[in-house]
């Protein structure tokens, strides 16, 4: 079974931040690390840098250093007071700044952002982040739709406001109950879920529980920043990257999660 606490070879890290140290796994990237790149992770919202853990080995075997972090608020990052702050504009401004950092050191920065963790990314992006490809995983275009996903957000707040990250986690662990597959995790997964849930300012979570309802769609200034991008002369396939090719439509972009070099800043 692949978790959160699936073995790696990476070893844990801090990093400098906006608001104080950025918690992070990083692992080499086996051999000579001739691509002098870096593929940077980016958890979703409650998530954190274990999320990555079955994903850290088979990247650094394939030539690439990996860094996965967590995210300011999140498990073992410092964060500011400010929910606003945790908002996927700001957020993005400080995951900008920290690949600036890891670009001056001469390193190309692949960047990949799960979940909550993907609109954060894309602010990276809209930021000025010198990266060179972007994944988006399991990542929506804008606040969540109606449904089961945002009624947990809107109780949630007001369990938050009323008693605070603990009564959160005790609703969280009501609901989990009632799950088989939750019920059928090992105990230290389940202690790994609690304890990590627990270091969760209650800002944190109120502000990105707010991104993950307000965020607006930015598919449109996305595939005009593509196609901008695209008319330098590089473009790309659903799966390859074609040179001197004439540079696609933002119709067509706007149906495409971007991993490629015309994407970037």
């Amino acid at each position: 079974m692949y978790s959160q606490i699936s073995p790696h070879r990476a070893q844990r890290v801090d990093l400098p931040g906006r608001y104080g140290t950025i918690a992070a796994l990083r692992a080499p990237a086996v051999g000579d690390d001739a691509l002098r790149t870096t593929a940077l992770l980016v958890p979703g919202y409650t998530g954190s840098k274990e999320d990555f853990a079955p994903m850290i080995d088979p990247i650094a075997d394939a030539g690439f250093e990996v860094v996965a972090i967590d995210l300011p608020g999140q498990q073992d990052s410092q964060g500011p007071d400010d929910e606003a702050l945790y908002r996927p504009g700001p957020l993005g401004s400080v995951i900008a700044e920290l690949i600036e950092k890891i670009a001056a050191d001469g390193r190309k920065v692949l960047l990949l952002g799960h979940s909550y963790g993907g609109l954060v990314s894309r602010a990276a992006v809209f930021a000025g982040a010198p990266i060179v490809g972007l994944t988006l995983m399991s990542s929506g275009p804008s606040e969540l739709p109606a449904g089961e996903r945002r009624s947990v957000l809107e109780v949630g707040e007001h369990v938050l406001a009323e008693q605070g990250v603990e009564g959160s986690q005790k609703l969280n662990e009501l609901r989990s109950s009632q799950n088989p597959a939750w019920v059928a995790l090992p105990q230290e997964l389940k202690d790994f879920y609690r304890t990590r849930f627990l270091k969760s300012p209650a800002a944190a979570l109120l502000g990105m529980g707010n991104g993950l309802r307000y965020e607006p769609d930015q598919v449109a200034n996305w595939a005009a920043r593509c196609a901008r991008r695209a008319r330098r002369a590089w473009w790309c396939a659903a799966t390859r990257t074609t040179r001197g090719a004439r540079p696609p439509s933002a119709t067509w972009l706007s149906g495409w999660t971007p991993t490629s070099p015309c994407c970037p800043a």
